[in-house]
């Protein structure tokens, strides 16, 4: 042990600490300075930086041994007071900077130390100072974080006065405003309580999980033998399969009838087989994660390795295995079939064709708050499951039967989370924790570190798809043929809707007459696929954006007017044959056409031999919802102080779900003279709120902002009286007149799409989006580099005007390393945030720019659509299109690295 003096926050504090531990396991285990996050522990993300003698210190990486005695320390903890915040923290409320809010401690911290040294910075002096201290955000695309750095410094500079920052309801309105969320100061002031931190703050006899994992991706298991492990320091118990009471399995609710499985594959704990790489086999529970982490090593698992399927091709060989015996791996096909045979017009020589073979990746999450958890016995006996799910009620019907335990008897509650993307649309930690806490019948607590988030969770489902298309010498599109082929690894749950998507996304946005394709969801050994950002979409817009490319040049004509030329217009339909709700594009495209050859123009300018310039183009559709007729429900309450209570299960991963749930409710309360800090929110507790559906999908702003809006109509109605005045509290008790109401609205329009021809009515709302990036190719070494980006969105009218620019911009982001860097193929390379792509500030261009096309919605809550999901829907094929038109090179597989695009000039010149 060691005994330190450190002068933390202002305050000597005397500290007896392990030299080995890191600064940043003392500051929030020892001292509890839990805002202070921990994502990586490996000094890549930037999390955990805090102030150590007036510099910025990745304190994750920071062992005690090496803290000098004495050293001042300031952690978010330390900079300020939730009453008289630092400009800094205010900037980012106003500037909608905290969405998830697990960086922000660490930027917020970061950019202290550099207005302390330079007050009035250069855009770029920001830029290079969270690119050199390395401050990573999944979230926002980094421009926010700029421009709130930029205005805190004139609130140092005393230019402004930091409480002008923040937007200030004119009228009592806050919709389509920049009204920052409700939980941005808890957020800036590091008291959002992620799951790590909830994990610290269990009561004593908590105990702590490691996982034992698989290290290969495919076995049949022969034996555990645990007796070792449990021997070992400090264990309590060491969980199998052998412990649990249900059937061991999550199920991936199938409903198609043409599925070939039953979807009860995943297991909770690997019984028989291991069926990907980091499988849990064994949880080993004991009174601290280092004992419990140690005994897991002990766990002997003997293993019979077999045949591992790495992708959907090797899968589908004639001599592959049966990964789940009794099951084919090609276990789901799904057709599309519109209009006439294409074949003829394939064939007819008076047509043009083009034919390509596209691949899109496994691209990882990379949300840097790891997977965390915990689970106990609540007051009432229920099982209470704390994670970072964005599907409550959904998890809880996909893990009963796995557990062995009654409905109501579970209970899951969703923790302030940083950042999913998707992945947690699928259970991950959920039954683990479950079993554990059963198991032992104590409470119990699991975090992942980096590697373990990366490797056991979720992946986007690669496709392998062909797209051909037909059209007439005029550039018509006449017909489109797909083929596609999803790697969804080992386990089947949403399979069946990600091949679905393709048949409903590719060509999406033109008017194709003929459509003839089919696709199949293959199982296979490599990670699991999981929902992430724009499921399913950016597999189909890769092909089919890259086509229309080809073909514009194949007809000499320019991409931005082939794609004109095509677009829904009223008298088309989608592929699945349903008539779009609102005909937007045209509007959109003659927005962009002078930006267009404004940038085709600075192109050519700026191309030197050595670095050359080219703008792409691309499209790109999503809808908001799940197929089909989707629902959702929330609760309102008129409380006894004059206030409202508005209660929902819309879960917040980043995208806003508190504000836009305030926004929808005030919308519509506001006629009573109702104020937003006289709404109180409910969320995300399945003892309180009710199944308003998962986070995903772009459907809650639609879905849960409809349901809130007529809950809160139902609440105005009855308080209101015949005269136009509204009933007091006492007035509505006095007349027996009902306090609470369940909004809820469907979507009863729409309707399933068929799994042989694809056609149906899946979405009320869609949103619209049109992508033009401009690219620089280093022409020596291949690397390209995405300099400006400029999107038209039309996402009906505009919730929250902060909130829809933090997530274009990080969707853009999103979209830039899906296109240029990030990839989780390689089970030894892709184990970290650098060697997965994690695009930092300097990959992202400062400039980024939004044009908003306002079509207000008929279906939606005052006119809005979602947004989420949009911008991630095509801005790679847009890049890879730039590509192409800076250098002629066409890349097909994304990411496109400096490799791909070095070898494809040496082919040019040869």
């Amino acid at each position: 042990m060691l005994k330190k003096i450190l002068k933390i926050n202002g305050l000597l504090r005397t500290l007896i600490v392990d030299p080995e531990s890191s600064l940043a396991d003392v500051l929030r285990q020892q001292l509890l300075l839990t805002g202070c996050k921990v994502g990586c522990r490996q000094g890549q993300c930037g999390t955990c930086s805090i102030i150590m003698d007036g510099r910025v210190i990745r304190s994750c990486i920071v062992k005690m041994k090496k803290v000098p005695e004495e050293a001042a320390i300031t952690t978010i903890e330390g900079l300020a007071t939730p009453e008289n915040l630092h400009p800094l923290q205010v900037a980012w409320m106003a500037y909608g900077c905290a969405q998830c809010g697990f960086c922000s401690p660490g930027f917020i911290l970061s950019a202290k130390v550099l207005l302390d040294e330079n007050p009035n910075p250069a855009r770029e002096d920001i830029r290079s100072w969270f690119q050199r201290n390395r401050n990573a955000c999944r979230c926002t695309g980094y421009k926010p974080l700029v421009d709130a750095v930029m205005a805190a410094a004139k609130v140092i500079r005393g230019e402004v006065r930091k409480e002008d920052l923040l937007y200030k309801p004119v009228g009592n309105r806050i919709y389509g405003t920049t009204y920052h969320r409700p939980s941005a100061l808890q957020k800036v002031t590091g008291t959002w309580d992620f799951g790590a931190d909830v994990a610290l703050q269990m009561p004593p006899g908590t105990l702590r999980m490691a996982l034992v994992q698989a290290e290969v991706s495919h076995a049949n298991i022969l034996g555990i033998d645990t007796a070792e492990a449990e021997k070992m320091p400090g264990v309590y118990k060491v969980v199998t399969h052998k412990d649990v009471k249900g059937k061991n399995r999550i199920t991936g609710l199938i409903t198609f009838p043409t599925n070939k499985g039953d979807g009860w594959d995943r297991p909770i704990l690997c019984d028989e087989k291991v069926f990907q790489y980091g499988d849990a086999i064994a949880i080993v529970c004991a009174d601290t994660e280092e004992h419990a982490r140690q005994a897991a090593k002990k766990v002997k698992v003997e293993l019979e390795v077999l045949p591992a399927y790495m992708s959907a091709p090797a899968a589908m060989s004639p001599d592959a295995i049966e990964i789940h015996p009794g099951v084919p791996n090609i276990y789901f096909e799904q057709g599309i079939v519109k209009g006439e045979d294409t074949k003829p017009l394939m064939e007819d020589p008076e047509n043009v064709t083009v034919e390509i073979d596209a691949y899109c990746s496994r691209q990882p999450h990379l949300a840097l708050e790891p997977d965390c958890g915990c689970a106990y016995y609540d007051e009432e006996g229920r099982l209470t499951i704390h994670s970072k799910s964005i599907a409550l009620h959904l998890h809880h019907a996909m893990i009963c039967p796995g557990l062995g335990i009654e409905p109501d008897k579970l209970r899951l509650v969703a923790n302030p989370t940083g950042a999913t993307f998707g992945y947690k649309f699928s259970p991950t930690n959920e039954a683990l924790l479950g079993v554990a806490c059963m198991a032992t019948g104590k409470p119990v607590s699991l975090n992942f570190n980096m590697h373990q988030m990366i490797t056991y969770t979720g992946k986007r489902s690669p496709v392998f798809i062909k797209c051909k298309l037909a059209a007439d010498k005029a550039g018509k599109l006449l017909a489109m043929e797909t083929d596609w082929s999803m790697d969804h690894g080992p386990y089947s749950e949403f399979g069946d809707l990600a091949t679905l998507r393709q048949a409903q996304f590719t060509g999406a946005g033109y008017d194709i007459p003929n459509i003839r394709g089919q696709g199949r969801t293959v199982c296979t050994n490599h990670a699991w696929g999981s929902a992430f950002r724009a499921y399913g979409s950016p597999q189909a817009f890769l092909a089919s954006e890259i086509a229309i490319d080809e073909l514009a040049v194949k007809l000499g004509m320019d991409p931005l007017e082939l794609r004109f030329k095509n677009i829904y217009r009223p008298g088309a339909t989608t592929p699945t044959q349903q008539v779009p709700e609102v005909f937007c594009f045209e509007d959109m495209f003659n927005t962009l056409r002078p930006l267009y050859e404004e940038a085709k123009k600075r192109c050519r300018e700026l191309s030197t031999p050595e670095k050359k310039r080219g703008v792409g183009i691309s499209l790109g559709i999503y809808g908001c919802g799940l197929d089909g007729p989707d629902s959702s429900v929330a609760w309102v309450e008129l409380n006894k102080d004059g206030t409202v209570s508005v209660g929902s299960s819309w879960q917040d991963h980043g995208q806003g779900a508190d504000l836009a749930s305030l926004t929808h409710a005030h919308e519509t309360l506001r006629q009573m003279g109702i104020t937003p800090e006289q709404i109180r929110l409910v969320m995300n507790d399945m003892a309180f709120t009710p199944a308003s559906g998962p986070s995903g999908g772009s459907r809650q702003n639609v879905m849960t902002g409809n349901a809130t809006r007529v809950g809160c109509e139902m609440l105005v109605n009855a308080m209101r009286k015949p005269d136009g005045t509204y009933r007091t509290y006492e007035e509505m008790v006095a007349e027996n007149i009902p306090l609470r109401y369940d909004g809820k609205w469907t979507a009863s329009m729409c309707t399933d799409c068929d799994p042989e021809t694809a056609k149906g009515d899946p979405f009320a709302i869609y949103m619209y989006e049109v992508f033009m990036p401009e690219v620089e190719v280093d022409m020596k070494t291949g690397k390209a580099k995405v300099v400006k980006f400029t999107t038209v969105a039309d996402i009906g009218t505009i919730t929250n005007r902060a909130t829809t620019d933090g997530q274009i911009y990080g969707g853009l982001a999103q979209g830039i390393g899906l296109a240029l860097t990030e990839d989780f193929e390689d089970l030894k390379k892709h184990t970290n945030l650098i060697a997965c792509g994690l695009p930092f500030i300097q990959d992202i261009p400062d400039n980024l720019e939004i044009i908003y096309n306002i079509t207000p919605r008929e279906h939606g809550p005052y006119g809005a659509a979602g947004v989420g999901e949009g911008p991630l829907t095509a801005p790679h094929p847009a890049i890879l299109n730039a590509i192409y038109h800076a250098t002629g090179v066409r890349i097909y597989a994304v990411p496109a690295l400096p490799e791909k695009i070095k070898a494809g000039l040496e082919k040019l010149k040869i």
